[in-house]
Parts: C-alpha cells; sequence; structure tokens
C-alpha cells in the first residue's frame, strides 16, 4: 500500500496484526502452504482488508524478512574485533542462543526460506549478509594469528554456531517431545554445554 500520509492508529494496529498472523502461518506452514485467507484469519480481518495494506502474500513475507534480516544480523555485528576472541565468540553464541529462545517464529522463517532456496532473500544473502560474514571472518583469523583462539576456519565456526543454537527454535517441537519429563526448559543446559563444547574447540 502505497500512502503519502501518516498511518493512523487503526493502520498501524491492523498492519501489526496483519504481520503477527502472517509470522504465525509462514513459521508453521511454510511460504508456499500459507494463504492469504488463512492470514486473515489468524489477523481477524477480512481477505479484502487485508488486502487494502499489502497487495499480496510475497508482499507480506517480503516485509517480515526484511525486518527480520536486520534482527538476525545484530549479533554478529555485535562481534567486536577490539574484544578478547575467545570472550566475543562465547558471547555471540550466546546471543545466537538468546534469539532462537526469544524469536523461534522469526528463526523457522528464515529457515523456510532458505530451504526453498532463499527466492525473497537471495541478493540480501548474497549481499549484506555475505559482506558482513567475511568481515566478521577476518576479525576471528586476526584472533587465531595472534594466538587468542585456535587456528580454526572462520567461516565454518560461524555456520556451526547458527547451527548448533538455530536448532533449538527450528526443531523447537522436536526437542520438547525428547526431552519431556526431563527439561521444561532446554535453553539453561543448552547454553552449558555449547558454552564447553566452544571453549574447546576454541582453545589456542
Amino acid at each position: 500500500m502505497t500512502e503519502s500520509r501518516p498511518r493512523t492508529r487503526i493502520q498501524k494496529k491492523n498492519r501489526k496484526a496483519i504481520l503477527d498472523a502472517a509470522l504465525e502461518v509462514f513459521s508453521q506452514y511454510g511460504f508456499r502452504g500459507s494463504t492469504l485467507d488463512q492470514i486473515a484469519t489468524a489477523a481477524g480481518l477480512s481477505k479484502p482488508n487485508l488486502l487494502y495494506y499489502f497487495p499480496s502474500k510475497e508482499a507480506i513475507h517480503i516485509e517480515l524478512l526484511s525486518g527480520l534480516m536486520d534482527t538476525w544480523l545484530d549479533p554478529l555485528r555485535a562481534l567486536d574485533p577490539a574484544g578478547n576472541g575467545k570472550a566475543e565468540l562465547l558471547a555471540y553464541m550466546r546471543r545466537k542462543l538468546e534469539m532462537s529462545r526469544d524469536y523461534p517464529r522469526e528463526s523457522r522463517l528464515f529457515a523456510n526460506e532458505i530451504l526453498q532456496g532463499a527466492p525473497r532473500m537471495h541478493d540480501a544473502i548474497k549481499g549484506d549478509l555475505k559482506e558482513l560474514v567475511d568481515r566478521k571472518a577476518a576479525v576471528i583469523q586476526s584472533w587465531s594469528a595472534a594466538g587468542e583462539i585456535a587456528q580454526i576456519n572462520p567461516w565454518h565456526l560461524i555456520f556451526s554456531i547458527w547451527s548448533l543454537t538455530q536448532h533449538y527454535a527450528d526443531f523447537e517441537v522436536q526437542i520438547g517431545l525428547i526431552l519431556e519429563g526431563r527439561e521444561n526448559d532446554p535453553y539453561p543446559e543448552a547454553e552449558r554445554y555449547l558454552e564447553t563444547l566452544f571453549e574447546k574447540l576454541l582453545a589456542p
């Protein structure tokens, strides 16, 4: 929707309701399995009302992914080149794990997009994300060269942190079923386990 005037309170409320509903629907069914009817129903709006704010399912999906990309990159941006290498990487791992705990639907939304070949995020991944990862990989290499951490492939280290933390969001149901009766909240033990794992991996 193109507007020349500021959005009203009702318009802001409805847009938020649509995006919240779409996040729930997309994270559960993926882009292909989701429909505008499902999103409208979840938002408590009619389909024509939804189309007043967004012209298509893809437009909603793109807006969600665009906002998510900024949120997803923030923990990696916070990796401080002036800090201690091991401490910075462990802090990054914790931030990523916290994001899986606090934003599981967003993690699944992003995972579904990647599984489909990233048709709506291809340029952003090749552009902003790749540039940031390459820049931080150079920082990790400098820590290795200075003897602060082990000699390690920085790109695969980043991939490992992503996979080991985002697993708790993307496979939340599986984890809950397997740990049923053992851990009501898997995150405290997951953090302790991953800290031990990465401390040993990073030790020079």
